[in-house]
């Protein structure tokens, strides 16, 4: 619990400015951001990638990298972290504040029990014995709800799902009752139904306990659901500042403006479908995937019993047509993506993908059909050869079906790609890291469209970009399936993602298909229990009818 009484100031920072030195000279990450947040307060910071905004989050603690120089005020408790003592710094790193980072498979050691990692920051901070660091790490899991926390304080981090690994690392923040949380991309890589524990999660330290909590996010949703006050960042600096509300309701900065008319909504790709619909209606083809019964399995190992990814699941793909496949995290999705693309065997029923039946075919006999089929991956930044030029790896579908000897003399048709992506033909030269996230996913989407395929499957293509640059990738991938026709499998859990670009949403839970449709009718209209919890999960930007969700979601929750 925190020391502060609430209301009172957690951080202040004043006139931040921090500059990066690289090869090309001085780059100014953030030009004198001013702000504070207050005990039992949640304060998000938005913008774009590049705004600065989880370089001013990580200045609380001091954990900017040595290439930075920063001054001005960051005030913690009586100590301004910009100029403290590196062996402060330490101490007050976890009592003082502690953060929660993205990605909580890169934060937890892979080789160490969670207990222990609770622990280990236990004894950073004060003596304690086994037991009672054990005691301490028990109950603090049972605080963040994991469920017969005294087993699975042994537990790995791989023995945890996505949600549940969030919460071991959001524990270890919390163990020594910091009196701020400062929260990076909390949610990013969870579905919307773990996504609204989390909130939860963290509403209930802010109301329960007045923890002060800093959440960076590209999620308006997100925003609208927890934050008391915003803050939006662009170019480095604080270009507006209000409560939720007012922000929300009545934004002033052309930015904010810009960046709330990005954010997708249920119910704007209604209009698209039905145009889209009487297009198909003219064509004659048969599906280019077609399912029924299917079944995966996973093999079990050292005797023990196999798992049943997926359980007789039955669905078509007509061409030139884009079926979203929704569920969250386990449900089956990716399974039937890389089934389709022939990356996992199907284990029963039936699976026509391109006219060839995928039950107990052999790699040599579906290779010349994978030339038909492109991908597009979550996180392009590991799908990307690092030591290739973005050229070489757009390249390489060319080369590896023979269709060009070598990446330079693919480059004519390289440099199409990416101008048909919309970004430069010098952008070609470039390393992978010399990309942006948006500009990564372009260039991926290039790749995947080298040979012209028949069918993309494209599996959380936009869940890592921000808005705006989601709003330009979805916005592209219309303008390319509407030039190119390709059919496409799109595989997401944003819900208002899927609607704005697929013609029909299949909804998988646990491994079966529980619900099939338009957008209007699976979307508007949902019969399904858990599709009903699903929409119910998905924050909206508007923090009025997002509190009304949020006590849909709890009565929902109340009757299972």
């Amino acid at each position: 619990m925190s020391s502060l009484a609430r209301g009172e100031q957690a951080v202040g920072i004043t006139d931040l400015t921090i500059t990066f030195a690289t090869d090309g000279g001085d780059v100014r990450a953030v030009d004198g951001v001013t702000l504070s947040v207050n005990a039992g307060e949640v304060l998000a910071i938005v913008g774009e990638s590049g705004s600065g905004k989880t370089v001013t989050a990580k200045s609380i603690l001091g954990l900017l990298p040595e290439t930075a120089t920063a001054s001005g005020v960051v005030l913690l408790g009586q100590d301004n972290v910009v100029t403290v003592s590196k062996a402060r710094l330490r101490e007050i790193r976890g009592t003082g504040a502690a953060m929660v980072f993205q990605e909580p498979s890169t934060a937890l050691n892979p080789v160490y029990t969670v207990g222990w990692q609770i622990a280990e920051g236990l004894h950073a901070h004060g003596k304690y014995t086994r037991a009672e660091a054990k005691a301490k790490a028990i109950d603090i899991l049972e605080k963040v709800g994991i469920p017969d926390a005294a087993n699975r304080v042994n537990y790995y981090p791989h023995q945890f799902s996505g949600g549940q690994k969030q919460r071991v690392v959001i524990a270890m923040a919390l163990v020594l009752d910091p009196e701020l949380i400062v929260a990076d991309e909390p949610t990013t890589a969870l579905d919307v139904t773990v996504q609204a524990e989390i909130l939860d999660l963290l509403r209930r330290l802010r109301d329960e306990f007045d923890t002060a909590i800093v959440l960076i996010t590209h999620n308006m949703g997100v925003v609208a659901d927890l934050a008391d006050r915003v803050a939006v960042m662009f170019e480095g600096k604080v270009v507006e500042e209000a409560d939720a509300t007012s922000l929300f309701e009545n934004p002033q900065h052309p930015y904010t403006k810009k960046l709330l008319a990005a954010v997708p909504y249920l119910g704007s790709g209604t209009v698209r479908t039905q145009e889209r619909a009487a297009e198909r209606a003219l064509t004659t083809s048969e599906p280019l995937v077609v399912a029924k019964d299917l079944v995966i399995e996973y093999p079990g190992r050292l005797g023990r019993k196999g798992f049943r990814a997926v359980n007789s699941v039955s669905f078509e793909i007509g061409a030139r047509e884009v079926l979203g496949l929704v569920g969250e995290s386990g449900s089956g999705k990716t399974t039937i993506g890389r089934a389709i693309g022939g990356l996992t065997k199907i284990t029963g029923g039936s699976l026509t993908v391109l006219g060839q039946e995928m039950l107990g075919v052999h790699e040599r006999r579906f290779r010349p059909l994978r030339r038909d089929i492109g991908f597009v991956f979550q996180d392009p930044a590991t799908s990307f050869n690092p030591l290739l030029t973005i050229a070489e790896c757009v390249a390489e579908p060319l080369i590896v079906h023979g269709k060009s000897p070598n990446a330079r003399a693919a480059r004519s048709r390289v440099n199409e790609l990416l101008e048909a992506v919309q970004l430069p033909r010098a952008f070609g030269d470039r390393f992978p890291h010399e990309l942006s996230g948006g500009q990564r996913q372009r260039a991926s989407l290039a790749r995947a469209l080298a040979l012209q395929p028949k069918l993309l499957i494209a599996d959380e293509p936009t869940s890592a970009l921000d808005v705006s640059v989601q709003a330009k990738v979805l916005e592209l991938f219309a303008e390319l399936q509407k030039e190119f026709g390709f059919a496409a499998l799109f595989i997401s859990h944003d819900l208002a993602v899927v609607d704005i670009l697929a013609d029909r949403i299949a909804v998988l839970y646990q491994g079966r298909l529980v619900e099939e449709g338009t957008g209007a009718e699976v979307l508007g209209a949902p019969q399904h229990p858990y599709t009903k919890r699903l929409l119910a999960s998905l924050p909206v930007p508007n923090p009025a009818e997002q509190a009304l969700r949020r006590e849909e979601l709890r009565l929902l929750r109340s009757e299972e």
